[in-house]
């Protein structure tokens, strides 16, 4: 049984996904896979490579936009932004919980100049808070409106 949680109608986060997880995905039209948890994060995670194979293997994109603790910046932002700019179908992000990648969504929406109020609402909807990037998020979306 998969959390893929709906963020909005075509970007949904989840936590760390399996093999049965990517052939749900599939199943269910997503179109690009993005993992944001680096390898070696946690000894009984799956490699990348690994997902990867799957996930190319089922007919989808995959992505890697890792996100360590050095937290977000600017690139991982900027790739996050063409990923979904580029994608023709439903994207599933994933993390160990899944608030990463609903974060670094987060920031890429605000920097595309979308209301930050909006962004923490579809969130909060998929259950998450993003409350720990919101200054962030509010100073990227300011940016982006000029």
């Amino acid at each position: 049984m998969n959390d893929f949680r709906k963020v909005t109608e075509t970007f949904f986060a989840s936590p760390q996904i399996s093999a049965a997880d990517i052939a749900e995905a599939a199943s269910m039209g997503f179109a690009i896979v993005i993992n944001n948890r680096p390898d070696g994060e946690a000894p009984d995670q799956p490699e990348g490579a690994e997902i990867a194979q799957a996930v190319r293997h089922l007919g989808m994109e995959y992505r890697a936009i890792p996100i360590g603790q050095g937290g977000f910046a600017e690139p991982q932002i900027s790739a996050m932004v063409d990923v979904l700019a580029g994608a023709t179908g439903k994207v599933l992000a994933y993390c160990r919980s899944g608030t990463r990648s609903t974060f670094l969504w987060s920031l890429a929406q605000a920097q595309q100049g979308a209301d930050p109020d909006q962004i923490a609402q579809a969130a909060a909807d998929a259950g998450y808070d993003i409350s720990p990037i919101r200054a962030g998020v509010d100073m990227l979306a300011a940016k982006a409106r000029g």
